[in-house]
């Protein structure tokens, strides 16, 4: 699969169109069909771009797609900071963290899937600049479970023998697992039921 070729933009006139409202568009695309099945013509009718207006502001369908799972990141992580500034134990901000991806894995969102996940399915084989991307992804989302595993043990929410990185590794599969069974249509209650069983590991 050949998806090479780096972003670009031409010079010439200044855009005159929203750049983040566009690459929304492009992001649902992207999760719907994945990278090899989006066509220009289906991206640029969902972006409201003509051709010329996409190429002037990319170098091809690759540069749209980075700046797509780029602006992805950029929501999913916002969003998710938010949710975790809020006060509480490291259990409850862990149990926040896991209802985040159970709400995002059922009904029209759940069956648009996660960039990440597709990309990592589809791509990170054949592309080392989008495998460093989801790399950097997982790690961050490691990282961060494992901030909140150990807060849980300082404030005593979390057992202290627990295996930090062996839990993070199994609370990283269920975090990715649940947007891929989320394609297949889920239910919310469903999906948010597996947060308590997962957190019976933690004592």
């Amino acid at each position: 699969m050949n998806v090479s070729h780096s972003p670009h933009r031409s010079p010439g006139r200044p855009r005159t169109f929203d750049m983040d409202a566009a690459l929304d568009q492009a992001i649902l695309v992207f999760s719907q069909r994945g990278y090899a099945a989006a066509s220009i013509s289906e991206l640029t009718a969902a972006m409201g771009l003509t051709a010329g207006s996409l190429y002037k502001a990319f170098a091809d369908k690759r540069a749209v797609f980075l700046a797509a799972f780029d602006r992805y990141k950029l929501l999913r992580d916002s969003l998710l900071s938010e949710i975790l500034a809020q006060p509480g134990t490291g259990r409850e901000r862990l149990r926040r963290a896991l209802e985040f991806y159970a709400e995002a894995a059922h009904g029209t969102l759940g069956r648009q899937g996660c960039l990440v996940v597709g990309s990592a399915a589809e791509l990170a084989f054949f592309d080392p600049e989008i495998a460093e991307r989801i790399t950097r992804s997982m790690a961050r989302n490691e990282t961060l479970l494992a901030g909140l595993l150990r807060d849980g043990q300082a404030d005593g929410s979390i057992a202290a023998h627990l295996d930090i990185p062996a839990t993070v590794k199994l609370l990283l599969c269920l975090q990715q697992g649940m947007r891929v069974v989320g394609k297949t249509g889920q239910q919310r209650a469903a999906m948010l039921a597996t947060v308590p069983i997962a957190l019976k590991i933690l004592d």
